[in-house]
């Protein structure tokens, strides 16, 4: 008996749930202006804000992020394993993924779906790397150092690839890590998020937790091209495979409820 063909992985995809100025994304082959809902393919991909702009997107998984002004981020893999169509369940992870990006420059609010078991998450910088396990954290690199908020889940950093076992964080606290000296690894200092700062921070991940409210994913059969005229649902195991598609959400705005004053029953219209 033949093997059965495995079924592909589709390609992840990300969405884009809002933009403020001057944002672009390079594909590896060409560059191009970000705009609101638009739909792309994730991996490979570098997403860049300039000064004075911001924007939030949504990955397929179901984490949004929330981009600050003159903020770099190199999506270097970005995959995740078919899931069922159709989904309406947005506070978990719709199947494993695994996810590495690359923090160049700025910052970035995260607000994650509940990661499944088997799903990796990590961001690296100049500095050290961040596993994260969900859900809301907020990362801010520069050339002197880089600073990871836990505003609520489970996060790792590691002060570079020598340093195997890294520094578990708790909900309010943040690492700074520092640059080692000839070649040491980084330097990290864990300490309570300073209070001045946490508005500001909570409003991050509050940006990228909206954006994730905009949009949901399912996956679709892609059209086979080959197929006839009398077979034009392609076999689930077909080379073509599934598709990831985003699926805005609409709000329908409710009408503006006027509350009348018990006072003014009664009384004759002015």
């Amino acid at each position: 008996m033949a093997d059965t063909p495995r079924k592909k992985n589709p390609t992840s995809k990300f969405y884009v749930a809002d933009v403020e100025g001057e944002a672009q994304i390079n594909t590896g082959e060409k560059i191009e202006g970000l705009t609101k809902k638009s739909v792309h393919s994730a991996q490979g991909t570098t997403v860049e804000t300039k000064k004075d702009a911001t924007n939030a997107i949504v990955f397929s998984n179901g984490t949004g992020i929330f981009f600050d002004s003159d903020t770099k981020l190199e999506v270097k893999r970005f995959v995740q394993e078919p899931f069922t169509p159709n989904r309406s369940d947005m506070e978990v992870e719709p199947s494993i993924s695994q996810t590495r990006s690359i923090l160049a420059r700025g910052t970035v609010g995260l607000c994650t779906s509940k990661m499944v078991a088997g799903s990796t998450m990590t961001y690296s910088t100049q500095h050290g790397s961040i596993a994260i396990r969900g859900r809301k954290v907020v990362i801010e690199t520069n050339d002197k150092q880089t600073t990871v908020s836990l505003i609520e889940g489970d996060v790792t950093v590691r002060g570079g690839d020598y340093d195997m076992g890294g520094q578990n964080l708790k909900t309010g606290q943040q690492a700074v890590i520092t640059a080692g000296e000839g070649g040491a690894p980084s330097n990290i200092v864990i300490q309570a998020i300073p209070p001045g700062t946490m508005v500001d921070l909570e409003k991050k991940v509050t940006m990228a937790c909206m954006a994730r409210n905009t949009v949901y994913f399912e996956t679709t059969q892609r059209k086979n091209d080959n197929a006839s005229s009398n077979d034009r649902i392609p076999s689930p195991f077909d080379d073509n495979g599934d598709d990831i598609v985003a699926i805005p959400i609409t709000r329908n705005d409710l009408p503006v409820q006027f509350t009348v004053s018990p006072a003014r029953v009664g009384q004759p219209s002015q």
